[in-house]
């Protein structure tokens, strides 16, 4: 920030204080989220309740915004912070215990804007890439992203950070059922293209020009045989054979771009 400029406030929502000194662990109903970006972009967002902030002197002053009158702040070295967060993340001085997001639905997203794709993942339950498909997803301006609700990681601070912030702009749909959710995607117009290796198409040649949701499996596995049969189209990446894959969320940034740049009505 430019010197002498005004901060803007950061418009959060201060609850009680909760969480003892040190104590390692958010509150029963609670997730706490570290680094500059993910805290920052959680101070800002109206939808989050937050109850406290562990901070270094120096993590305060990177914040881009004021902490409003009487935000519960506790100052502590960043010996202390490495504390409350898992083992050598960085927290950047920083480290932020709020109430989870609410729950959005699936019929809450579905507009059929062609040009907000949605992302469907097939039990990926690794926390840094799920965050990573939440970034690329904020990037391509994805509609949102949709998992299982058990086979999927829960919202964390792992995910918020490898999300950069887009935690708090992308919507997050959890569903029981993940067939049923991609059946309602295709009464609601939305063609499903499931990524796969073995398909003979690429992306670019199963595209189309109206609403898509694109398909994603977990590493190795892949996607399940019953959610490839509830797709519209399988296709793969054109990628040479001097990889056997891409990782998960590298091949979603790859394809949410191809959505993002197609011609579209």
């Amino acid at each position: 920030m430019v010197k002498g400029e005004r901060k803007r406030l950061l418009k959060g929502r201060a609850g009680r204080m909760k969480g003892g000194r040190g104590s390692g662990r958010a509150s029963t109903g609670q997730v706490r989220l570290w680094g500059r970006h993910a805290v920052e972009a959680a101070l800002l967002n109206p939808a989050r309740q937050h109850r406290k902030l562990w901070a270094t002197r120096e993590g305060i002053a990177s914040l881009d915004g004021e902490l409003p009158p009487g935000f519960p702040v506790e100052y502590a070295d960043a010996a202390d912070l490495a504390r409350l967060v898992a083992r050598d993340a960085p927290h950047q001085g920083l480290v932020l215990e709020c109430a989870a997001l609410e729950d959005v639905f699936l019929d809450e997203v579905m507009d059929g804007d062609a040009a907000q794709a949605l992302v469907v993942l097939d039990q990926v339950t690794d926390p840094h890439n799920v965050g990573a498909i939440l970034r690329s997803a904020a990037a391509f301006g994805a509609a949102a992203i949709v998992t299982q609700d058990r086979h999927a990681p829960p919202e964390s601070g792992v995910v918020a950070k490898s999300a950069s912030g887009a935690l708090e702009v992308v919507p997050w749909v959890r569903v029981v059922n993940l067939a049923r959710a991609l059946e309602e995607m295709a009464e609601a117009g939305y063609w499903r293209i499931g990524l796969t290796g073995h398909a003979e198409a690429t992306l670019a040649e199963v595209l189309p020009s109206g609403p898509v949701a694109l398909v994603l499996g977990a590493e190795g596995a892949g996607m399940r045989h019953n959610i490839e049969a509830h797709c519209d189209a399988l296709a793969r990446l054109p990628i040479t054979r001097a990889v056997e894959s891409l990782n998960v969320s590298n091949a979603a940034a790859i394809a949410l771009y191809a959505a993002a740049t197609r011609q579209t009505h």
